[in-house]
């Protein structure tokens, strides 16, 4: 790696006016990767001219957005697609210091809110009556009504807001009862995001449900009853389902009642993203985020994504 000076060398070029000279610079030092940051930030403090400052700020992404394409091709390849890790991957597009281990803290103080209430002997409804006590009446959760902000899709920004859109508040439901060993996933219907209770892990035959060892897993065991985390944690069943379904105008699919796997959750929370910063006519952002789509294996088309105003209720 170059060191200071020569780094300090590279920086002093990036008002040259030959562009020839401008990509060379940049190319060598977005090269360097992550390690040339805290340098770059040092070199970014000591700038006088703004230009300059931007072109250092635009380095520095450009390195951050690489790695981070390379954490979403590896958690991508990875067997299980741990949930937590994707949805920190997304907000690492907006904050890419996010400590996951801060967000585990965070979880871990609510769950075990609701576990100090939780007796195993109760029924499904009763133990999702304690997690909605406590997710949405103790922690003042609830659906972000006023604003479609990019901010909806990040879970370090709902956590600490405690407004978030439909899929990012399943998103937080799913992992709090995951971690309580309740088998609740996401189930992907269109305009909306809601959760579904399955079977017991006992009855089903997964030993662990937040331990899935292949995709299949997903759609084992029988849906006892849906779960609306954007209201409060409203239950519904699949007659309400097919009801909202029916009002949508929409041919009911096998799909719209079934769990879906951790990828497509992270797959629409970035369609979402893009869909977000399209109407806050940020381009570059929603360009870059779709390289993250494609990096999953999936390329962005227009897409009518959370509609709360259409509810299953």
């Amino acid at each position: 790696m170059l060191n200071s000076s020569e780094i300090h060398a590279l920086v002093s070029l990036l008002d040259d006016d030959d562009r020839e000279i401008l990509d060379h610079v940049e190319g060598k030092l977005v090269s360097m990767g992550t390690a040339v940051i805290p340098q770059l930030e040092n070199e970014w403090a000591l700038l006088q001219n703004q230009v300059q400052q931007k072109k250092v700020e635009y380095i520095i992404h450009r390195i951050q957005f690489n790695n981070l394409i390379q954490e979403f091709k590896s958690w991508y390849t990875s067997p299980q697609h741990d949930l937590l890790k994707g949805v920190c991957l997304v907000a690492r597009y907006r904050y890419p210091d996010l400590d996951i281990q801060d967000i585990n803290n965070q979880l871990d103080k609510i769950r075990l809110e609701i576990w100090l209430e939780m007796h195993y002997d109760l029924s499904p409804y009763e133990k999702v009556r304690i997690i909605n006590h406590v997710l949405y009446t103790i922690f003042g959760f609830k659906g972000n009504t006023e604003s479609f902000a990019p901010e909806n899709s990040f879970i370090n920004e709902v956590l600490q807001n405690k407004k978030g859109n439909p899929i990012m508040l399943a998103v937080i439901y799913i992992l709090l009862a995951q971690r309580l060993h309740l088998p609740v996933f996401g189930v992907n219907l269109p305009s909306h995001f809601v959760c579904a209770y399955k079977e017991e892990p006992k009855e089903t035959g997964i030993n662990d449900p937040f331990n899935l060892k292949t995709e299949m897993d997903y759609k084992e065991g029988r849906v006892l009853f849906y779960i609306n985390a954007y209201n409060q944690g409203a239950v519904f069943s699949k007659a309400n389902l097919e009801q909202f379904l029916r009002q949508l105008k929409m041919e009911q699919q096998p799909d719209f009642f079934e769990a879906c796997s951790n990828l497509e959750i992270v797959k629409r929370i970035l369609r979402n993203l893009v869909v977000s910063y399209e109407k806050d006519k940020a381009e570059q952002k929603a360009y870059d985020v779709k390289q993250l789509l494609l990096t999953l294996g999936e390329e962005y088309f227009s897409y009518n994504e959370e509609n709360p105003e259409e509810d299953p209720e």
